[in-house]
């Protein structure tokens, strides 16, 4: 009796080690690439540059993800329920020019704090509205929006650079604990936040549900237009935070954002794992997308290759990115 108990535990290990095996090699087939990016580049990082190494280069490139950080964040809620949201270079061109050009100099520091945050919410609003009720194209509507917002700074200020930002609102950037900055403490806490409001609580089933198959869900009684709008609000109110941070990451105002913050955002997004509908790279995803595209940034600058160099890598990397998970999903 105890040797066949003996074999049958044998046999019962032999077969769940190979299991085990095969379901560990699947997961970690299905991480999205950003974890693939990141690993190689650690890798090779000590071949190119010994700093790149340096335990104090890698608080920096913390510090310096944190804007885009919390914006791929914004990006990645409106694109779990098929849309999208260009507007992202429009609200940091407006907030960081206000908060620069000194007409708000004779109001308390808090309202120079929520400015941001409340110019987010106002154009996340209004994407809301022409998305989800109107049903305007998502690419065209916030792409207007974020036109009409440069083209007020642009008018504002007549085509010349605004001035410093407060200083002290730069501790957001400057101050840190045990070497993480409060901006990147903001951008793991904003990412919190969601994870667990997508875990526990209603809107994460609603965002599933109609990213997974919008007619369906609104078939089932979950109210489409309302979830789209939602996303879309909460993407503003998460723009005019990393619209915040980016000001308080400034020393000098500038009137020309760049045409790679929102193609930054949705390069991050889609290289998490978080495609339209589609969402295999949870939060953290996007949060590892945003360390890889920093440091693979600072490497390509070790390099000495430009701007132009580098937006050919990000639409590569976009392209890749999706063609894997379209490939994955049966859409390609």
């Amino acid at each position: 009796m105890d040797a066949s108990m003996t074999t049958a535990n044998t046999n019962t290990q032999a077969s769940s080690t190979p299991f085990n095996v095969k379901r560990t090699v699947l997961w970690i087939l299905g991480l999205p690439p950003a974890y693939y990016v990141l690993a190689i580049l650690i890798a090779v990082a000590p071949a190119v540059s010994a700093t790149l190494i340096n335990p104090n280069y890698w608080f920096v490139i913390l510090k310096q993800s944190a804007p885009l950080g919390i914006a791929v964040l914004a990006q990645s809620l409106v694109m779990r329920v098929r849309s999208i949201d260009l507007s992202v270079s429009g609200v940091f061109a407006f907030a960081i020019y206000l908060a620069s050009s000194g007409l708000l100099n004779n109001y308390p520091p808090f309202i120079v704090v929520l400015m941001p945050i409340i110019v987010g919410l106002v154009i996340g609003l209004v994407n809301g509205v022409l998305v989800a009720y109107i049903r305007a194209s998502a690419v065209i509507s916030t792409l207007s929006v974020s036109g009409i917002l440069i083209g007020m700074v642009q008018y504002m200020s007549a085509g010349r650079a605004p001035g410093s930002t407060p200083s002290w609102l730069r501790v957001l950037t400057s101050g840190n604990v045990y070497g993480l900055s409060y901006s990147v403490l903001i951008w793991m806490a904003m990412s919190l936040i969601v994870a667990t409001a997508f875990r526990f609580l209603i809107v994460g089933r609603y965002f599933r549900a109609v990213g997974d198959n919008p007619r369906a869900a609104e078939t089932t009684g979950i109210p489409l237009a309302r979830t789209i709008f939602t996303a879309h609000v909460m993407a503003g109110v998460l723009t005019g935070v990393a619209a915040l941070v980016q000001v308080s990451a400034l020393a000098v105002g500038t009137i020309k954002p760049g045409f790679d913050t929102f193609m930054n955002a949705l390069a991050a997004t889609i290289l998490g794992g978080v495609t339209f509908g589609v969402d295999r790279g949870g939060v953290a995803g996007p949060f590892v997308a945003v360390v890889a595209f920093s440091f693979l940034f600072a490497m390509l600058t070790v390099f000495g290759i430009q701007e132009p160099g580098k937006l050919i890598v990000q639409g590569v990397i976009i392209a890749l990115a999706a063609i894997i998970y379209g490939m994955r999903t049966g859409r390609v």
